[in-house]
C-alpha cells in the first residue's frame, strides 16, 4: 500500500522539476503523489499535493484545471479548519482570475483572502495580496486605491526585511505614477527599485526597473537614454530567454529608427 513518505518523495521530485520550469514532468510526479494520497486518505498530504497540481497548472496556462484543484484544496482546508491555508488558496484562486483579466472576480477572492490572512497574522502573504489588489485597482482605473495598496505592501515588505519585495513595490508605485504622467515621482521610484535590485544583484528586477525608466524617459523626450535602458533590458531578455524578447527588441528598433529619422530631419531627439 502506498505510504505518506512515498507521496512526500514524489512531491519533492515534482518540486525539483517545477523549479527548473519542467512543468510536464512536475505534473506527472504530482499526479503519482495524488494517487498515493487518495489511497492513504491522508488529508493534509492531499492538500499539499493538490496545491502543487494547482500551481503547476496555473503557471502552464491551464487555468480551469488549476481552479478545480484549488477548489478541492479549499474544501479540505475548511474541513481541517486551516484558516491560513484557506486564505492562501483564496489568493491563488484570485490569481487565476487576475491572469484571465476577470478583475471583479479576482478582487472578490482577494478581499476574502485578506480577511483570513489578517486574522492569521500572515504578513508575508498580506504583502503580496496588497500588491495584487493594487494591480486590480490600477487596471480598473482606481489609481488612488492602487497607490494605497502598494504603499501597504511596501510597509509590510520593509517590516519583513524582504528587499526584493521592497524593490517590486517601488516599481509598482512608479508604474502607477507613470500612468498619471507624474514623471519625476515615477522616475524616483524606478531608480529606488533599481538601486535595491543592484544591491541584490538581481538582474531580472534590474531589467524591470530599466524597462519602467525607459518608458518614462521616452515620455519625457529623452529618447537616447530610453534606447540605452532598453538595450540593457533586451540583453537580460536574451540572457534568460524571456518571453518579451521579441516585443522589446521590436520596440528598441522602432525607437532607434525614430531617433535616426529625427536626426535626418534636423529635429531634436
Amino acid at each position: 500500500m502506498p505510504s505518506s513518505s512515498s507521496s512526500d518523495q514524489l512531491n519533492q521530485i515534482g518540486n525539483e522539476y517545477f523549479g527548473r520550469g519542467l512543468y510536464t514532468d512536475a505534473f506527472t510526479y504530482y499526479q503519482r503523489a495524488l494517487e498515493c494520497d487518495r489511497a492513504t486518505g491522508d488529508l493534509r498530504a492531499l492538500v499539499a499535493t493538490l496545491g502543487n497540481l494547482g500551481n503547476v497548472c496555473a503557471v502552464s496556462g491551464r487555468r480551469e484545471q488549476a481552479q478545480q484543484y484549488y477548489q478541492e484544496v479549499l474544501e479540505l482546508q475548511k474541513l481541517l479548519g486551516d484558516e491560513r491555508g484557506i486564505g492562501a488558496t483564496l489568493a491563488n484562486l484570485g490569481n487565476l482570475r487576475t491572469d484571465a483579466g476577470e478583475w471583479e472576480q479576482a478582487r472578490a477572492y482577494y478581499l476574502e483572502a485578506l480577511d483570513m490572512l489578517s486574522a492569521a497574522g500572515d504578513d508575508a502573504s498580506l504583502a503580496v495580496l496588497h500588491s495584487n489588489l493594487g494591480l486590480i485597482a490600477r487596471e480598473t482605473g482606481g489609481l488612488d486605491d492602487a497607490l494605497a495598496q502598494y504603499e501597504r505592501s511596501l510597509t509590510l515588505m520593509r517590516r519583513l526585511g524582504n528587499q526584493a519585495g521592497v524593490a517590486d513595490a517601488y516599481r509598482m508605485i512608479g508604474k502607477t505614477h507613470a500612468i498619471r504622467r507624474h514623471h519625476e515621482d515615477a522616475a524616483s521610484c524606478a531608480l529606488t527599485s533599481l538601486g535595491i535590485s543592484r544591491r541584490l544583484r538581481d538582474e531580472l528586477r534590474m531589467a524591470g526597473a530599466w524597462y519602467l525608466l525607459a518608458g518614462i524617459r521616452e515620455e519625457q523626450g529623452n529618447r537616447a537614454e530610453a534606447v540605452d535602458l532598453l538595450e540593457r533590458v533586451v540583453a537580460v531578455d536574451r540572457k534568460y530567454r524571456l518571453p518579451k524578447l521579441e516585443e522589446n527588441t521590436s520596440r528598441l528598433a522602432a525607437l532607434r529608427a525614430r531617433i535616426a529619422w529625427e536626426a535626418g530631419a534636423g529635429l531634436d531627439s
